[in-house]
């Protein structure tokens, strides 16, 4: 086989999906070209790869080897959930296949397109003029209203989620899994405290919208040079709930610091031509027609997730499927940093 491969990262035989692709009849390219694959910095939960034979080129998602919890990495909603918006107010890249046949890298995993744009690690921005960040702050303000205006039942979408109540569901999923992360010795206590402070308070409201549960700002991609988002990534987390639990979580930037996933906090925001929370969330309401307002309840509940999730990428990092060689120890500092600001916002600070 003709194939070149960065092997940092690459655990699957290469030779064996570019002799799938070139078996695939989906309008893929079969030439003599060589197939090169190399593991993006990104998908922490499911790898990513960049793929390129010639000109053309693609971006792989599959499952880890190692499944902690198998519906934690249904990539089979994600590509479900990019061929539904395809052609909607909400910019996601294209869908090109989707492979059930573990023969091939070892677990199920579909191909999209990769399109130009930038990713920022850092709700900062580093490196962007002020102007550009506040037109950028209002273009991901206005995707997430647009999202959660989407008619998801005509889009095809009306049973991606459970009925019930969204919160008390995605508590009692997220605390079992937080109990399989939980290490002998516990060294985040403050997450237990969340989780009780948040089983008394569930809110009653039949708000339904189609959520994509990680709307951060890297998975966010901005056009190369013009300040408005061109995709939005990583819909590992996707589904119909309540959509306060996006704009929460898109908010933690303003409670986080700048080592804890990238926050806003104790930056001049003004200088950098960063609107307030206030100013942004006051936007996002507006253009959404949202009636309802962020509680702390969903502040509380953004950070508890975050927490959860963090544990997830360390319990990997230890289990040996990390990506990053020090998984276990930032996904572990990162959950802590969650738990604290969690219990934070309980205490009024």
């Amino acid at each position: 086989m003709n194939v070149e491969e960065h092997t940092r990262g690459i655990d699957f035989e290469v030779d064996r999906l570019d002799a799938y692709l070139r078996d695939a009849r989906h309008g893929l390219p079969d030439d003599d070209a060589a197939l090169v694959v190399e593991r993006t910095v990104g998908g922490m939960s499911n790898p990513t790869y960049f793929l390129r034979r010639g000109s053309w080129q693609a971006v792989l998602r599959k499952q880890p080897n190692a499944v902690l919890m198998p519906s934690a990495h249904a990539i089979d909603r994600e590509y479900r959930v990019l061929t539904a918006l395809r052609d909607s107010a909400v910019p996601v890249p294209a869908p090109l296949l989707y492979c059930t046949d573990r023969e091939v890298v070892g677990t199920p995993f579909y191909l999209m397109e990769r399109i130009d744009g930038r990713v920022f690690d850092g709700f900062a921005m580093p490196g962007v003029p002020p102007s550009q960040r506040r037109a950028m702050y209002e273009s991901m303000g206005a995707t997430m209203a647009a999202l959660h205006s989407l008619d998801f039942r005509a889009l095809g979408l009306g049973d991606y989620g459970k009925p019930g109540n969204y919160f008390a569901r995605q508590l009692s999923r997220w605390s079992q899994q937080w109990t399989q992360f939980r290490r002998d010795d516990d060294d985040i206590p403050e997450l237990d405290r969340v989780v009780a402070w948040l089983a008394e308070r569930v809110p009653e409201s039949d708000t339904l919208a189609l959520c994509h549960g990680d709307f951060r700002i890297t998975n966010m991609m901005f056009h190369p040079t013009e300040p408005r988002v061109v995709g939005v990534l990583d819909w590992e987390l996707s589904t119909l709930g309540h959509p306060l639990v996006d704009v929460a979580f898109n908010s933690q930037a303003w409670r986080m610091a700048t080592d804890e996933n990238g926050g806003l906090l104790g930056l001049p925001l003004a200088d950098m031509g960063i609107p307030s929370e206030e100013e942004y969330l006051e936007r996002y309401y507006r253009l959404a027609g949202s009636k309802e307002r962020m509680t702390t309840f969903h502040q509380v509940f953004a950070m508890f997730r975050g927490a959860v999730g963090s544990a997830g990428v360390a319990a990997r990092g230890e289990a040996g499927n990390g990506f990053l060689p020090d998984a276990a120890r930032v996904g572990r500092k990162l959950a802590q940093a969650y738990a604290r600001r969690g219990a934070a916002l309980i205490d009024g600070r």
